[in-house]
């Protein structure tokens, strides 16, 4: 449909033209399938003589093989040094043939002797020349890359051995009279590796031109394709613009044929849906189309087009997003847009999300003749399908590499683990809670709130970032939210309530684990499918599979800004005593007195309506509280936001050491001081950051200065 259609309109049709032609596979290759390459090559200076006897003209070429195609040298038409011989003739060494001598403005009079050798069937600039000035063409190899009978006496010698017999006997004649090294850029065969050969060959082509047109086009509407990152925009747009005609023919065994039939005898080309009634007189062409031509067409054509009332195509086309990999822009991306924007008139898809490859550890593609690959099934044998989605999902941010380590995957492994271990306690303390008895409204702790609080956060923020396609900051937010705030935190103390008498209490944990966890789930969903899954199926829940629950929405009834305030000063405290604990080797089990003198009255209140958690997680022998405390003699000191910490550990306080720690801390408060200061200062940040996030760095900085001061008093009062 798609192919008659463009050919109906003109756009596709079937010429002569200098193609990259793949000897070893014997197929023509479009300009994106050739890999250029830097290769140690040599440029060769030969002189042509005048046919008139009146001198010789000076040529360089690094493909003297192909001069046995000659039929012309150009020179610039303004060039006074060549100006008079324009018009008359030069004979081609070896060969002896007479070649015209014509004025091209396409020569660069600058770049070597100013003269062109002009082989019109064996390079694509040549044959634009030759068709200006009405050259022949005249093909010397065949499709092997081998030298054809118009080659003469090199007629079956390899293309590169012809080079090395041709120099030989250009240097015998006197003709060829320097080679000079050359490092230049080869192309390659991305099929088979082989040295391309431009090569003249009848071939089914696309006009780009009107198609490349509409696409460029669309990208200065308001319904432009969004590129995610942005950068591959111009990327995408650079080669649109220069976009060659596009050849579309393959001389493959497999693929979609070639619609076109040529009469038997009148050579007339028919192209059609179908077979011409009297097939018997025609023969089909045996040429395949290129696979991206059909690959091109995948976002309508799955989707019921030609039939632009399908029910699949009237309710998905267009598409949200493509997600891709920046190695294929232009084969896939680029030839998507333009086919779907001339066949339905609109974009195929909203945005392109651009990935990156995965390499090695060391940064390099992994290849069969590096032996550096990973078989994925090695990967899920080893630690299962969700720690190797998580970690390709969330190991780089878009269009940029991910490398592969092992000792990577094996986190996101242990990071299952720690959902998993958490979730067996959260289903063993459920006590047979249905999902409709799942109740939110009773008396909630300050570790109930401070939960269901940063569940909202994190509803917020991982939604956002997965609007923007962030997923290495969704991975971030999630395993902080998982592993730090919900196992690490809530979890230890959820077990208060749990473990104890208050059966109200009991059942509102409950509650808020089944919630917590139900919702956690659905948002790590996407990046561990298999483990969500069959957690969620053991948690109260309604619906028959996570994967079409509802997305989580953010539910402003819970968030508790001062429990927050709470329960992060108590993290701070508690953490702070069981660092200073580790440090001096004093057991968790052992009581220690804590002294806290609070800032003011206010931070008396915080603490006291945390007092069972310091009380449980401290384990304290003697604890006071208040904004009078006197820092006992030696005592280990820690000073935190609007608190100071004091560990009366005679016996095992080293009064040299604390100092010495302390003044450390002084001087990290100095930098952050300095840090902040500097940036306050900077007109341009003031400027044109926004206020919020000015009153953040002001509130960092009146807290870095308390804090300095607090430990400058602690320095000199141990010192005295």
């Amino acid at each position: 449909e798609v192919f008659v259609k463009l050919y109906e309109k003109g756009l596709i049709y079937r010429g002569e033209y200098i193609i990259n032609w793949d000897p070893q596979t014997k197929t023509a290759l479009s300009d994106i399938e050739v890999i250029h390459k830097d290769v140690q090559g040599a440029f060769y200076h030969m002189e042509y003589p005048l046919v008139d006897g009146s001198g010789y003209i000076e040529i360089a070429t690094t493909r003297p093989e192909t001069m046995l195609g000659d039929t012309a040298i150009a020179v610039h038409p303004e060039d006074e040094r060549y100006k008079h011989l324009i018009g008359k003739k030069a004979k081609l060494p070896i060969v002896g043939r007479e070649i015209e001598i014509v004025g091209d403005d396409y020569v660069d009079m600058e770049f070597g002797s100013g003269a062109v050798k002009i082989t019109p069937a064996h390079d694509p600039n040549d044959f634009e020349i030759g068709n200006r000035h009405n050259l022949e063409r005249i093909l010397v190899m065949d499709e092997s890359g081998k030298m054809n009978e118009n080659a003469g006496k090199y007629q079956g010698l390899d293309r590169f051995e012809c080079r090395k017999q041709i120099v030989k006997d250009l240097q015998d004649e006197g003709v060829l009279f320097k080679i000079e090294e050359h490092l230049h850029s080869v192309g390659h065969s991305e099929r088979s590796g082989a040295v391309v050969e431009p090569y003249l060959s009848t071939q089914w082509f696309v006009k780009m031109e009107p198609l490349a047109k509409q696409a460029i086009e669309l990208q200065k509407s308001a319904d432009k394709v969004n590129f995610v990152p942005e950068r591959f925009e111009k990327t995408y747009l650079h080669w649109i613009e220069n976009i060659r005609d596009w050849c579309i023919s393959r001389q493959l065994w497999w693929g979609h044929r070639i619609p076109a039939w040529y009469h038997n005898e009148t050579g007339e080309v028919y192209v059609g849906h179908e077979a011409p009634s009297d097939i018997e007189n025609w023969t089909q062409d045996e040429d395949v189309l290129d696979t991206w031509f059909s690959s091109a067409l995948w976002p309508f054509s799955t989707m019921g087009w030609p039939d632009e009332n399908a029910a699949d195509f009237k309710r998905y086309y267009s598409t949200d997003v493509l997600v891709t990999g920046y190695d294929i822009i232009y084969f896939w991306v680029a030839r998507m847009i333009f086919q779907g924007l001339e066949f339905t008139g609109e974009r195929p898809f909203k945005d392109v999300l651009i990935h990156g490859l995965v390499r090695d550890g060391e940064g390099r593609k992994m290849s069969k003749s590096l032996g550096n690959g990973v078989d994925p099934m090695d990967v899920i044998d080893k630690y299962g399908a969700d720690a190797l989605r998580f970690f390709l999902a969330t190991g780089s941010s878009p269009g940029n590499d991910l490398r592969f380590y092992w000792e990577k995957v094996e986190s996101t492994w242990n990071f299952a683990n720690k959902i998993w271990n958490a979730s067996r306690f959260a289903l063993m303390n459920m006590d047979g809670l249905a999902y409709d008895e799942i109740d939110l409204s009773g008396e909630k702790s300050i570790a109930d709130k401070w939960i269901l609080t940063r569940l909202q956060e994190t509803i917020t923020a991982v939604t956002r970032l997965i609007d923007a396609y962030e997923f290495g900051e969704v991975g971030r937010v999630l395993y902080n939210f998982i592993w730090d705030d919900f196992c690490d935190w809530y979890i230890e103390m959820a077990k208060l309530p749990l473990y104890g008498k208050d059966e109200a209490a009991k059942k509102t944990t409950r509650s808020v684990l089944a919630y917590v966890l139900d919702q956690t789930l659905r948002l790590l969903h996407p990046l561990m499918p298999f483990i969500t899954e069959e957690i969620w199926q053991h948690l109260p829940h309604e619906g028959e599979s996570i994967t079409v629950a509802k997305w989580p929405v953010r539910n402003e009834e819970l968030i508790f800004d001062e429990a927050v305030k709470d329960f992060t000063l108590l993290k701070e405290i508690i953490r702070s005593i069981r660092n200073t604990r580790a440090e001096l080797n004093v057991a968790m089990s052992k009581k220690v007195d804590i002294h806290i003198k609070a800032k003011d009255a206010a931070v008396v209140e915080q603490l006291e309506r945390g007092l069972h958690y310091l009380e449980k997680f401290c384990n304290p022998n003697e604890l006071k509280i208040g904004t009078d405390i006197i820092a006992p003699e030696k005592s280990m000191s820690n000073v935190l936001s609007g608190v100071e910490l004091f560990l009366p550990l005679a016996g095992l306080l080293n009064l040299d050491e604390e100092i010495a720690r302390l003044e450390k801390e002084l001087d990290k408060l100095d930098k952050e001081v300095e840090r902040v200061q500097k940036k306050l200062s900077n007109e341009g940040f003031v400027a044109k950051a926004p206020a919020k996030v000015i009153e953040e760095e002001r509130k960092k900085e009146q807290d870095y200065i308390e804090k300095r001061e607090t430990v400058k008093a602690r320095i000199a009062e141990l010192k005295q």
